[in-house]
């Protein structure tokens, strides 16, 4: 079943055009290991290709997390400067403050015109939960990108834990057990990897099946870069190209960033 359609704005529609033109084309991969049933995909971030190549190449029946202060005027600046952008070289950082009041309109029309569930860390989260059990009710799937500022490996960062309870709701409305879906997104091949998913299991204590399901993904995420040839992965922060690892050169250090003024509050 597609998602209710909402008007969308002709000028979102011309910005996708040219994101499509411009952007690196992508290929889902394995696109017969997604079940028939809803289900949550669950990706690394690689910094804005994650998203767009969600929006641009699933089908109109999946919905996609996305940072709700991006759909809100006057929060989009804290939050895109302290998220994109606070590691840049100091003398580069007033430029981008401003940078971060400039995108404002335009991060409102385009987050609020695609395919997003406003995701939130306060008292919001429960609008949160709230928005994806509808889709998911209504036969949608929802797409997850639970990368935080904590190393994992140089492939994927640490997931946090809190959209596994999503699988407690679904089962509470439903007797149904969903599935989770791992997903390596990769800008430099042009491919978008579905892995194996994994079933929530209902009877066992939720904070072991948080930590069970994403030590699973997070393990499939970095076994499926590293089956494809060797390339250059895009990391979860936002740092110098130059220091992008490579995606035979596992290792559990990956680059060190500032998190001292980072949220790291799981969702």
């Amino acid at each position: 079943m597609k998602s209710k359609s909402k008007k969308k704005s002709v000028l979102f529609h011309i910005i996708k055009y040219f994101v499509r033109l411009f952007s690196p084309k992508m290929h889902i991969e394995s696109e017969k290991l997604l079940p028939k049933e809803p289900t949550i995909i669950v990706a690394n971030h690689a910094q804005m290709y994650g998203p767009i190549a969600c929006e641009l190449y699933l089908p109109d029946n999946y919905t996609i997390w996305c940072a709700g202060e991006m759909m809100k005027f006057k929060e989009v600046p804290a939050y895109a400067y302290q998220d994109f952008w606070s590691q840049k070289p100091a003398w580069a950082r007033p430029f981008y403050k401003l940078l971060s009041y400039l995108i404002a309109p335009l991060s409102v029309l385009v987050f609020s015109n695609a395919r997003t569930i406003a995701v939130y860390k306060d008292g919001r989260l429960k609008n949160t939960f709230r928005d994806s059990l509808d889709e998911l009710l209504k036969g949608n799937s929802i797409v997850v990108f639970p990368e935080h500022y904590v190393t994992h490996n140089s492939i994927v960062y640490e997931f946090q834990e809190g959209f596994v309870d999503i699988a407690r709701l679904y089962h509470k409305r439903t007797g149904k057990a969903i599935r989770f879906v791992p997903m390596y997104i990769c800008s430099a091949l042009g491919k978008m990897c579905l892995g194996e998913s994994v079933q929530y299991s209902a009877g066992a204590p939720a904070h072991g099946e948080r930590n069970r399901i994403c030590n699973y993904l997070m393990q499939e995420i970095t076994q499926l870069a590293q089956a494809l040839p060797r390339h250059r992965v895009v990391p979860y922060p936002n740092i110098s190209k130059k220091l992008y690892p490579m995606s035979d050169e596992i290792t559990k250090d990956a680059v060190t960033v500032d998190v001292h003024t980072l949220d790291k509050e799981s969702l």
